[in-house]
């Protein structure tokens, strides 16, 4: 989230798209009914279904589901052609006077640089601004030369018409049109939007762009970096935002770094490609400063063993060649290439497209290890339980391994909330029996493995035997002594630039900020955004102070947000360029003629007068927001719509005579998957997954409660389509794809419609995603058995939302 929970209730519109918050969410959807209540705040609703959130908007508009792009590109031609956007924001905040290059191109579908061989852009040369002499990029004010972002923009979604928003969506134009309206109504700087969003846009093979988009609107309407409005991912797990914060994907490190690829071997060229030059002048770009940030993890995780002359141990760190993600694990796994795999607080058989590859994949495994409070579905794919999970035990050979360990509620430590707060919990009751802390269990791991480096050697021992593990119980470091090595303590004493007498950290203290961090190999921090979480003064994660003193929301002295406090992200954006809030009723910073002061940690160099031009997006080396993505996407600058890699058209609306790019030309899928995808002919219906209330993905169908109020699996299909198929609710109905089938109740509901898609009927399929074989709840199916195994072509995560089913009585 760029700006937090509370802060929803400061704005004038909320659009909800790709999530149900009502739902998923019902403790912090409080704050959307506070806005209603004392802002007479308007909530738009864009679902494929009537959603609880659907029940209480002041407006919902249907969709089909996969089509986001098209709509939220329609939002931007509204906005460009009726000239709906914030101007002063725009100009001075966003690329859209930059001047690309002339090679840059988009035709029938595809930009400049693809390899239809290969399946992605393997040249992004041309995706770039044109570079003057002086190293800085072009820019035209006037917005008028063809070349310039705002000019390649406008054409760009000017085939996103109201027309095809409909053709391609089944959204009414007049309902369409209503939505552009209300969020245009926050184009002027005394309104604010937001866009609340969750799995629903990033569980799509163009998910990444799907959210880019929204960003896009937002940024257009002057809405990033302001209270009340922002990209507001709300997360499924208490801790899913603490997970990528670690950097807990195959290609990243903690605090966002990224690990070297395979052909940056070099550590000098590793450095220099992550802390680019500026593109303007006088901007910050805040990754200058990544190699402090770098050398003081690699300090973190080796200690002396990462020094100047080993390169801070940079060898010690694997290059990657292509992402091991999870799709990419279960191929290998397939293919027999993988010997064994830890699955920790982790149900991939139940969590990763395609259940049949996933228990062919697991069979070929050697062994398989378990850490989970619960008994799993991922634990137990080896038995046979009937219908639900049809193997035959004697054939697998898989020796599987179960550690026990607690849950959440029986450790104590931090999480990261949705709004980037690090949140310090304490322990409720003892874990039962055996059952181990994570923590416990793989500090045992570790000792054990290292032992046996350090006696019988190895191919490359160094980055396991010269690990740091200074805990006071080797075998079982304590959430305390993580959290302080996370923010990092100096290794020699600091002092003062300007006044070296003067000692500002003592060797072994810890930190107070990320801007203490240094690159000669002086401070240690195993995560540089958390830097600040537990400082001189103590553990900022546990304080429980909410005093809000200007009435905003801004309860800075409630726990801590990552970085340095900040509750909202980009807040110098919410004030005009001299440094005035634009909206002083929603007062975040402002320059007070010495400093930036106000209700917020200001996102911004301090001191920093306004009249020098810094911008205020100071993690991009333009110092402004991009609305022009240059290398940092897979299928291109601009967001294009492609259809789900099961689509009920067969074909692109934007594109119909261009086969190639029907469906995500970026996206990686392997070549037995792509055999396994349906055609519309075979199975008609448009299928969504989703979430229900009353069950917390698969965890709480082992609780009693949650079992007796949402006992049974359940298929949500419209009344339109439940009498195409002859059935009434409570018949129960097959649902097939290419991959699958499961069998479940029918619920037969007014809150899905079918849509008219260029002049074609399409039927959507609510399947709520938490039945098992494993639990109280009655057995059920699991979901990922039917949904195809394609990944968004950015960050991997599959496709969920969007695919073909067909419905049937059982």
């Amino acid at each position: 989230m760029t700006n937090h929970w509370v802060d929803i209730r400061n704005a004038d519109v909320i659009l909800v798209m790709g999530g149900n918050a009502a739902e998923a969410h019902p403790c912090g959807f409080k704050w959307v009914t506070e806005a209603k209540a004392h802002r007479g705040a308007r909530l738009i609703v864009v679902d494929p279904r009537f959603t609880r959130t659907a029940s209480v908007a002041d407006f919902y508009a249907p969709i089909r589901t996969g089509s986001d792009i098209v709509f939220l590109g329609g939002v931007i031609n509204y906005l460009l052609t009726q000239d709906k956007i914030q101007h002063e924001y725009v100009r001075s905040y966003t690329d859209m006077s930059f001047i690309v290059r002339e090679d840059f191109a988009f035709n029938d579908g595809l930009y400049s640089g693809y390899d239809k061989d290969k399946h992605m852009y393997v040249d992004k040369s041309s995706w770039d601004y044109d570079i003057g002499e002086d190293g800085f990029a072009k820019v035209d004010p006037t917005l008028q030369d063809p070349r310039c972002v705002y000019q390649l923009m406008k054409t760009h979604y000017s085939r996103y018409t109201p027309e095809m928003v409909e053709k391609a969506c089944g959204t009414p134009k007049e309902k369409f049109l209503t939505v552009c309206e209300m969020l245009a109504s926050c184009s002027v700087p005394s309104r604010a939007a937001t866009i609340l969003y969750a799995l629903g846009w990033t569980q799509h093979s163009v998910g990444s762009e799907m959210l880019r988009t929204g960003a896009m609107v937002q940024l257009l309407l002057g809405n990033i970096g302001i209270s009340g409005g922002g990209m507001n991912a709300l997360r499924g797990h208490s801790n899913i935002q603490g997970l990528t914060d670690l950097g807990l994907l195959s290609n990243a490190l903690p605090g966002y770094m990224t690990l070297g690829l395979d052909r940056e071997q070099n550590f000098d060229d590793y450095i220099k490609t992550r802390a680019p030059q500026p593109l303007r002048p006088n901007q910050l770009s805040f990754w200058k400063n990544y190699k402090a940030f770098f050398v003081s993890f690699m300090k973190s995780w080796w200690g002396e063993h990462a020094n100047a002359d080993n390169n801070w141990a940079y060898d010690y760190l694997p290059k990657y060649d292509r992402l091991y993600d999870l799709l990419n694990t279960m191929e290998e796994m397939h293919k027999g290439k993988i010997n064994g795999y830890i699955a920790q607080g982790f149900n991939p058989l139940a969590a990763v497209s395609n259940k049949q590859k996933n228990i062919e994949a697991l069979s070929k495994l050697k062994w398989l290890v378990i850490m989970d409070p619960l008994a799993t579905e991922t634990s137990e794919f080896w038995k046979n339980y009937g219908e639900f999970n049809d193997v035959k035990s004697a054939d697998i050979q898989t020796e599987v391994f179960r550690l026990p360990t607690t849950c959440f509620a029986e450790e104590f430590g931090s999480l990261v909330s949705s709004s980037r707060v690090l949140q310090w919990h304490w322990q409720g009751a003892d874990g039962p029996g055996e059952s181990r802390s994570d923590l416990a269990i793989m500090g045992e791991l570790f000792m054990r493995i290292r032992a046996m480096y350090q006696k019988d050697g190895g191919k490359f021992p160094d980055p396991i035997v010269n690990l740091s593990w200074p805990y006071a119980n080797p075998n079982s470091p304590t959430p305390e002594e993580l959290a302080r090595e996370f923010n990092g303590k100096a290794l020699t004493e600091l002092t003062d630039p300007k006044d070296p007498a003067k000692v500002l950290v003592k060797a072994g203290e810890q930190l107070s900020g990320f801007g203490q961090l240094k690159d000669d190999g002086s401070t240690a921090s195993g995560c540089w955004i958390f830097c600040g979480a537990w400082t001189p003064a103590g553990n900022q994660m546990g304080r429980r102070d909410n005093n809000d003193p200007t009435g905003n929301g801004q309860t800075l002295n409630w726990a801590w947000a990552w970085p340095a406090n900040r509750r909202i992200l980009y807040n110098r954006a919410s004030c005009d360029t001299s440094g005035k809030p634009f909206d002083p009723t929603r007062k975040l910073i402002a320059w007070n003629g010495k400093a930036w002061t106000g209700s917020d940690t200001p996102d911004y160099k301090a001191d920093e007068p306004p009249e020098n031009g810094m911008g205020p997006f100071i993690m991009n080396a333009e110092g402004v927001a991009r609305f022009f993505a240059r290398d940092g996407m897979a299928e291109g600058p601009f967001p294009e719509h492609y259809e789900p890699f099961e689509t009920p058209l067969g074909y692109n609306p934007l594109h119909p005579d261009h086969a190639e790019v029907t469906n995500n030309p970026a996206a990686r899928i392997f070549p037995d998957d792509k055999a396994s995808l349906g055609k519309a002919a075979d199975y008609p219906h448009t299928a969504t997954t989703y979430r229900l209330t009353e069950h917390f993905h698969y965890w709480t169908k082992h609780a009693r409660l949650n079992a007796i109020i949402q006992p049974e699996q359940f298929v949500e299909i419209g009344e339109d389509l439940a009498k195409e198929v002859g059935v009434v609710a409570g018949d129960r109905i097959k649902v097939s794809s290419k991959r699958g089938h499961i069998i479940a109740v029918a619920v037969v509901t007014k809150r899905i419609k079918p849509l008219m898609i260029d002049g074609k009927k399409v039927q959507t399929v609510g399947i709520p995603l938490h039945w098992g074989f494993k639990g109280l709840t009655k057995p059920g199916y699991l979901v990922n058995t039917l949904t195809p195994a394609v990944g968004d072509a950015n960050t991997q995560t599959p496709e969920f939302k969007s695919f073909l089913v067909k419905v049937e009585k059982a």
